[in-house]
């Protein structure tokens, strides 16, 4: 019975409401008001706090979706493993990822491999990406930076050069390739604090002395590229992550080598079971090719 309470309990609170729970799990509402009711005065508990005409998760509510979602997670990784055949024809794997195209490559491998698989792919930041590796809300994260952690098996995947980029315009529009002090003073449109390759390309730029002008800082890779096609400065990106345009340039730094990485991230005592062990022999695989 505590095991249904919590269930209902956790259908609502990750649906968002009462309402959206008994749509999205075709349980009646009667009987999910019922049940976390019940659950709230077995324990003592306010688990919705009401806000106007809506309930909202408490503190307490809030601190044990955290633990139901930990909960359920595993339950159903439990029978994924025992609905699966041994050839893996079906299932599901979740992977966070910090931008697609690290991901693209070892996705089709992956594919190809398992075609009954169903793959989910949700894009966020560093943070996001290891927050939902840690809550259990997706199997495998892709990043392109992360610290050593006990906790945490991780593969190197891929590196990528880092170029800058210009519009048509510029000086070093006809050229092959640039030196990284001819740089120096020149206005440039740089990503948000934390970007991996806004590290890579700093480092470079201590290494070398040199310093460019800062114009602008922006969060958004597509929002850099657009403001580099407006003519406001130049910016550098991932070689893999270039989008061309034809008012856009590319061009390589010859003395410097800056690099991203593509790492694949587990939890260790997740890499075990057999969909995300079956991913990382894909990517062992994939990355000697």
């Amino acid at each position: 019975m505590r095991y249904t309470r919590l269930r209902s309990f956790h259908a609502v609170a990750s649906a968002g409401g009462f309402n959206a729970a008994a749509a999205a799990f075709h349980i009646s509402q009667p009987t999910l008001t019922a049940q976390v009711g019940a659950l709230e005065d077995e324990y003592g508990v306010e688990l919705f706090v009401r806000r106007g005409r809506r309930r909202e998760l408490s503190e307490a509510g809030r601190q044990l979706l955290t633990i139901t979602t930990r909960l359920f997670a595993e339950e159903g990784e439990a029978l994924a493993f025992l609905e699966q055949s041994r050839e893996l024809r079906t299932g599901r794997l979740s992977i966070s990822a910090v931008g697609p195209f690290h991901v693209t490559e070892m996705l089709a491998a992956f594919n190809r491999a398992y075609p009954g698989i169903e793959l989910a792919v949700k894009l966020g930041n560093s943070t996001e990406v290891l927050d939902d590796l840690f809550d259990y809300k997706c199997d495998v994260a892709v990043l392109a930076y992360i610290d050593e952690d006990d906790r945490l098996l991780t593969i190197p995947y891929r590196r990528h050069p880092v170029a800058v980029f210009v519009h048509k315009d510029h000086r070093f529009w006809p050229r092959e390739s640039v030196e990284i002090a001819e740089l120096e003073g020149e206005p440039m449109i740089i990503r948000e604090h934390g970007s991996t390759t806004r590290r890579a390309f700093e480092q470079a730029l201590l290494a070398a002395k040199t310093k460019p002008r800062t114009i602008m800082e922006i969060g958004s890779r597509e929002a850099v590229r657009e403001a580099v096609i407006r003519g406001l400065g130049i910016s550098y990106v991932s070689v893999a992550e270039f989008v061309p345009d034809p008012d856009l340039r590319l061009i390589p730094i010859s003395n410097a080598e800056i690099y991203t990485y593509a790492h694949v991230v587990v939890l260790k005592k997740r890499e075990t079971s057999r969909i995300v062990g079956a991913f990382l022999d894909v990517v062992r695989q994939t990355k000697n090719t």
